[in-house]
C-alpha cells in the first residue's frame, strides 16, 4: 500500500517524450510502464485489512492539512553509483518544502497506528525504471536528464493506492483527496 501523488497526464505525456530518447540506449534500465508513474510520498509494505479503515480517515486529514501545491517533474538522477546504478529517477521542482511536510505528517499517521515505516529521508522522485543486477548499466543516462524541466501542474489528488503483483501487476485507488481543500 502507498500514498502518492499522480502526475496529470500531460506532464506525464512531457516527461516521457523526453525519456523517449533514452529507451532505447545502451544499458538502460527495465522500464517503469508509464500509467504506474506517480510521485510517492509513503510506503508500507503490509497493512492488515483491519488497519485499512483508520489509515484511511488518517492520510485524509493529513492531506486535508496541506495547502495546495504546485508541482513540476524537473531533472533527473540515479540512486546507487554510475556503475552500479539501481533506480533511474526524475526530480520534482514547485513547493517541495510543503510535500516534505506532508510526507512527514503522512509518516506520523502511519507510526500512529504502529505500521513500520522506512527510516530514510524523503526525496521526491518519480522512479522511471530499474537497472537490474548482473544485466548491462549504464548509469551516466541519468545525467541527460538533469535539464529537464516539465510543465507546472497543481496537486489535484493525493491518493491512497494498494498495489498487486504478479503477471499484471496494477496500482488499485482506494481513496484520494484535494490538498487544501
Amino acid at each position: 500500500m502507498f500514498v502518492a501523488v499522480p502526475p496529470p497526464a500531460a506532464a506525464l505525456a512531457h516527461l516521457a517524450a523526453a525519456v523517449a530518447l533514452l529507451r532505447e540506449a545502451g544499458g538502460a534500465p527495465a522500464w517503469t510502464a508509464i500509467d504506474r508513474w506517480h510521485l510517492t510520498l509513503l510506503f508500507l509494505a503490509a497493512v492488515p485489512p483491519g488497519v485499512v479503515p483508520p489509515l484511511t480517515e488518517r492520510v485524509g486529514e493529513a492531506v486535508e492539512a496541506t495547502p495546495p501545491l504546485i508541482l513540476r517533474l524537473a531533472g533527473g538522477g540515479r540512486f546507487g553509483s554510475v556503475r552500479r546504478p539501481q533506480v533511474l529517477w526524475a526530480g520534482v521542482a514547485g513547493d517541495v518544502a510543503a510535500l516534505g511536510a506532508l510526507a512527514a505528517r503522512l509518516q506520523a499517521a502511519a507510526r500512529s497506528l504502529r505500521l513500520p515505516v522506512e527510516d530514510r529521508p524523503f526525496r521526491p522522485h518519480l522512479t522511471l525504471g530499474r537497472w537490474r543486477p548482473g544485466r548491462p548499466a549504464d548509469g551516466a543516462l541519468a545525467d541527460r536528464l538533469a535539464g529537464y524541466a516539465g510543465p507546472t501542474w497543481p496537486v489535484e489528488e493525493v491518493a491512497l493506492m494498494r498495489s498487486t503483483l504478479g503477471p499484471a501487476p496494477r496500482h488499485d485507488r482506494l481513496a484520494g483527496w484535494a490538498p487544501g481543500r
